[in-house]
């Protein structure tokens, strides 16, 4: 396997590389959508191949507020670097999932922390065409991520 580039145990359908070269994979891949609906599509696909969560780990304790969906992200670390996954009810939803794991799990807890999600999205259109409601909820998977990324360096 490449340097700086892992297999992921929580997610083994994908290999791990830093947030950055996930983020240009990411934005070539946005690149070819010409279009919202294209976009939207694509997301949509994303999210079908994103994990089930375990019955028990849908829980008041992992659901995020703020979300107009219903929610439910577990976060961990493991070997130093955070580990995040999540489900949703919602196929849109389902898809941002897919895209902030595939940013964040595996990502060493500082680089988690500081990087910024809501730019890349923006920059590849898919904020911008988001309901306020959906906006709301990245907005609070995010911060939850942020959150989880924080208490792991400060524990």
């Amino acid at each position: 396997m490449a340097p700086g580039v892992f297999f992921c145990r929580a997610m083994p359908h994908f290999t791990r590389m830093s947030i950055e070269s996930a983020a240009a994979e990411i934005r070539e891949e946005f690149s070819w959508l010409e279009d919202w609906e294209a976009r939207y599509a694509h997301i949509i696909d994303l999210g079908k191949a994103n994990p089930a969560l375990a019955p028990d780990e849908k829980s008041e304790k992992t659901i995020v507020r703020g979300c107009a969906s219903q929610v439910w992200m577990v976060t961990h670390i493991e070997d130093g670097q955070l580990i995040v996954r999540a489900e949703s009810d919602a196929m849109i939803v389902s898809g941002l999932i897919a895209l902030l794991i595939r940013l964040y799990s595996g990502a060493k807890p500082a680089e988690a922390e500081a990087f910024d999600a809501k730019a890349l999205l923006d920059e590849i259109g898919v904020s911008g065409a988001l309901t306020a409601q959906r906006s709301n909820g990245l907005a609070s998977m995010l911060e939850r991520i942020r959150n989880d990324a924080h208490a792991a360096l400060t524990a």
